[in-house]
């Protein structure tokens, strides 16, 4: 069954995400939480902040004390993305959805980004509609500009998560159908950047 990843900070975006698995769960997906909080924890993710935090490959107890809000996102990142590519490789993994501001976007396109290509990957943010750059990167993450607030449900919120969660759920089995098959192109792949004048040289 197709499985999406919700990605967040469940700390402080419980209801959005317990919204959310309810509807992807309703679009006959599997979901797996992965709670990137940084403060506190919930206790009924699949997998805790306490275990994401541990893969970042830094101490955040230190972090944590000194309340270094900026330092700890940069963790929680880089514990995301080890978390995500594992789930990946278990095949746990068809599509991935984030909700979130400034920060839980800060924390969750590091762990996008580190997805290759073609898995499927959902930002739903209000900085989409500003400098995209971060949270794209060399990525092909979608963004989608959340109109208000992730701050609880409301007639808005609900319109722009419910179509979020639907093409997630779309994607999630577009992607598993599409990797259940197996590769039929063994052919060797050359790379050519296009740059101005080189254009008509590469086309």
């Amino acid at each position: 069954m197709a499985t999406v990843v919700l990605l967040g900070t469940l700390d402080t975006k419980g209801e959005e995400y317990s919204w959310l698995r309810a509807q992807l769960e309703a679009a006959g997906c599997e979901v797996v939480t992965v709670d990137v909080g940084s403060f506190t924890e919930d206790a009924a993710a699949d997998v805790p902040s306490s275990e994401v935090a541990s893969r970042s490959g830094v101490d955040v107890g230190p972090l944590l004390a000194a309340r270094d809000r900026g330092a700890v996102m940069d963790a929680m990142g880089k514990g995301a993305a080890a978390v995500v590519r594992d789930l990946l490789e278990q095949g746990r993994l068809h599509a991935v959805l984030a909700v979130g501001g400034s920060g839980g976007s800060s924390i969750a396109a590091p762990a996008m980004q580190a997805l290759p290509v073609g898995v499927p990957k959902l930002l739903v943010s209000t900085m989409a509609s500003g400098d995209v750059a971060p949270y794209v990167g060399q990525s092909d993450v979608t963004l989608m500009y959340s109109v208000v607030d992730i701050s609880g449900l409301n007639s808005i919120s609900r319109a722009v998560l419910g179509n979020a969660a639907a093409a997630a759920a779309g994607m999630a089995v577009a992607y598993e159908r599409r990797t259940a098959e197996p590769a039929t192109d063994d052919a060797p792949l050359v790379g050519a950047s296009m740059f101005g004048l080189t254009t008509p040289a590469v086309d």
